[in-house]
């Protein structure tokens, strides 16, 4: 492996025995993230659901195979991103008998995103791709809009350039002619971020970390 690789590995094995929040009570894995940590393109979510909890991989299950698709009709595969989400345990509550997922606390998140911060500092993304409207509002500004700024470009304080678009989960909720239209903007933003990966390659670097 080469440098990058193995900071991450090593911040990666930190993260395991994370005790950082409640969290750690009810997770069965850290999902730290998977991919290239030499890409210039870091794709991130909110946080794992079940299946990621599961697994330990991130975006896994029906919205995992969504997000490789669009990736596959973009030419890319996870060999060619590195994918991650804003908290690295899953958030979920038991009610009767059944346990479903729940949004991440303000405290959660905040307890958590130092993580991913290192992440980001280690790998030096030229372009990030958010997925959905949380892991917007704690990349690119804390009022993101999904419906009025998605697949807009952002400079964040993590990047020069960062984009967002809709969920995978977001879009198989969806029916008909609004599925095909959502799942089209998702290919599409993934092609935009592309693009712009492209395009900064070609300009001066700047070191934001």
């Amino acid at each position: 492996m080469g440098e990058i690789a193995d900071k991450i590995e090593e911040l990666k094995l930190s993260a395991l025995d994370c005790r950082g929040c409640g969290l750690c009570e009810t997770r069965s894995n850290v999902v730290f993230g998977e991919g290239n940590p030499e890409t210039p393109l870091v794709i991130i979510g909110e946080g794992p659901g079940q299946n990621e909890d599961a697994t330990g991989r991130p975006f896994v299950g029906r919205a995992g195979a969504l997000l490789d698709q669009a990736l596959l009709e973009n030419n890319l595969t996870r060999k060619h991103v590195y994918i991650a989400n804003v908290i690295k345990c899953r958030a979920c509550i038991t009610e009767n008998g059944r346990t479903r997922n729940r949004p991440p606390s303000t405290s959660e998140i905040n307890l958590c995103l130092p993580w991913l911060e290192k992440q980001l500092a280690i790998i030096q993304p030229l372009v990030i791709l958010c997925l959905g409207a949380p892991s917007a509002k704690s990349i690119i500004h804390k009022d993101f809009k999904m419906t009025q700024e998605r697949g807009k470009f952002f400079e964040s304080k993590y990047v020069r350039y960062a984009i967002a678009a809709l969920h995978p989960a977001y879009i198989l909720r969806q029916d008909g002619e609004t599925y095909e239209l959502t799942r089209r903007q998702l290919v599409e933003d993934i092609a935009a971020a592309r693009q712009k990966v492209i395009e900064a390659k070609k300009e001066p670097i700047q070191t934001l970390f």
